[in-house]
């Protein structure tokens, strides 16, 4: 009988609908039933850049005899690929272990591992003193399972967190195992150089380092090939891309990466994400309004709306610098690009007219979505060494409430503006309210369902918006001539 799976939610209050949370997911990769003697289960949890990182280490365990299931009762290996970001996110995973290693005192001969961002914050806790896993595995030594498995297999524990300055998985072709058939991640970056204060990312995946541009371009014309229709192009920060060829002859910064996607085909929709507001630049934007193919959507994280907070946060921007790349946003892209951030409520001395900074910022952009949590302190950030989390927890979670409510009306004004006009969405599966309708995305990323007809997944179909709630919209296909 198959285990029952955990929800991971980050926050205590729901921000933003399930489908739009990319921190608030568990996915378990589905089966793979090519024949091969054992058998994977690996959960992933947290950020897209773990769902895309699940893929890799399913495509090089593929290789060594591993077929992939989602019966956890079957499996020899558990993977667990896990999230730092915040603590709810760690204590979910602990959870999961607890769970995991019952079931493995029932069947002894299972191998239990973690990846990811927890792996190498807590390697020694996990083998050492608590002792719950058989080994641990960073993100940047996925190549080194096959190694580290075969000395489980003999009865050692083992461990692999090194960074690297190099590594990108460049030349592995992922099992596309979390993808719908339509829509495809591809990383073309890993590690982070923003030593934001609050972040644990760069303690956890390291330094920049960009993907070779003609792998990744290679990567999506196979996607093309193999009938995708969408790809979302991986990174920390992505605006911060920059690759050059051994000799130095050729240059490709972030730009001329998108531009180079965006030209495989005129069928294939090219999205991103994240992009840095210190980085951002009029070139990509200018680059956006060329293609109409590249999708008119730009998640750009302000995390407070206050210069002192941001100061504080080591973001290297302040409030007027953010305005100003939105308006150029608005100047180049017009007003129906949707514009989403992240926000914190509750950071270091935050000053309750420093909250309503925050506050008004987003009445003055009028976010189309956002990702909302309150301050978490995380062990080994700047933040956590050299600032007092001083924010008492109940003024933190009524701040986040009030960001929330403020964004759930900014969500349905946005979504409004939709109605009457024709968007051309990209069927990515049935609606989860009704069989007899589709759901899928338009340019801007927002949900659209619609009567069903004779339109599949995978088709892009013409849809006339009618009404809206806060997270849909909701039409008729019409023809287009």
């Amino acid at each position: 009988m198959s285990q029952q799976l955990l929800s991971l939610d980050f926050l205590d209050t729901p921000a933003t609908p399930a489908e739009h949370q990319p921190s608030g997911e568990v996915r378990v990769s589905p089966a793979t039933r090519t024949g091969r003697q054992r058998k994977l289960y690996i959960e992933s949890y947290g950020c897209q850049m773990n769902f895309s990182d699940s893929e890799i280490v399913s495509s090089i365990l593929f290789e060594e005899g591993f077929d992939t299931t989602e019966d956890l009762a079957v499996a020899d290996l558990v993977l667990l690929n896990t999230c730092s970001i915040r603590e709810k996110a760690e204590q979910t995973v602990r959870m999961r272990l607890s769970q995991i290693n019952g079931h493995k005192k029932r069947n002894p001969g299972l191998l239990v591992g973690v990846l990811g961002c927890m792996a190498e914050r807590l390697k020694t806790k996990f083998l050492e003193e608590e002792k719950i896993v058989d080994l641990v595995v960073g993100p940047d030594a996925y190549r080194d399972l096959p190694r580290l498995i075969k000395e489980v297999d003999g009865g050692q524990k083992a461990v692999n967190v090194l960074l690297s300055r190099e590594e990108t998985y460049a030349d592995i072709t992922p099992v596309r195992l979390n993808s719908n058939g339509v829509s495809a991640f591809v990383s073309i970056m890993r590690g982070c150089d923003n030593m934001c204060s609050f972040c644990v990312v760069p303690f956890t995946r390291g330094r920049e380092r960009s993907r070779d541009a003609h792998s990744i371009v290679q990567e999506c014309r196979d996607l093309v090939a193999a009938g995708y229709k969408e790809v979302t192009l991986l990174g920390q920060n992505v605006d911060s891309y920059k690759w050059a060829s051994e000799d130095e002859q050729e240059h490709v910064n972030f730009a001329q990466l998108l531009e180079r996607v965006a030209l495989i085909s005129p069928e294939l929709r090219v999205r991103f994400s994240t992009s840095h507001p210190k980085d951002i630049t009029d070139e990509v934007l200018y680059t956006m309004a060329r293609h109409e193919n590249i999708c008119k959507y730009i998640h750009l994280p302000a995390q407070s709306g206050n210069s002192r907070i941001l100061k504080l946060m080591n973001r290297t921007y302040d409030r007027a610098w953010y305005e100003e790349r939105v308006q150029a946003i608005r100047r180049i892209l017009g007003t129906e690009c949707a514009i989403s951030t992240d926000m914190i409520s509750g950071f270091c001395s935050e000053t309750e007219e420093e909250h309503q900074d925050t506050l008004s910022l987003m009445e003055y952009v009028q976010y189309d979505m956002a990702y909302m949590f309150f301050y978490s302190e995380r062990p080994g950030t700047l933040a956590a060494r050299k600032l007092e989390d001083d924010i008492p927890l109940e003024i933190k979670k009524r701040r986040l409430q009030e960001v929330i409510d403020l964004q759930q009306k900014s969500s349905r004004l946005r979504n409004q503006l939709a109605i009457g006009k024709v968007h051309k969405v990209l069927v990515e599966n049935v609606s989860k309210r009704s069989a007899e309708h589709l759901s899928g995305r338009n340019s801007q990323n927002q949900v659209v369902v619609f009567p069903k007809g004779d339109f599949k997944k995978g088709d892009y179909v013409h849809v006339l918006v009618h009404d809206c709630t806060a997270s849909t919209l909701i039409g008729e296909a019409v023809a287009v001539s």
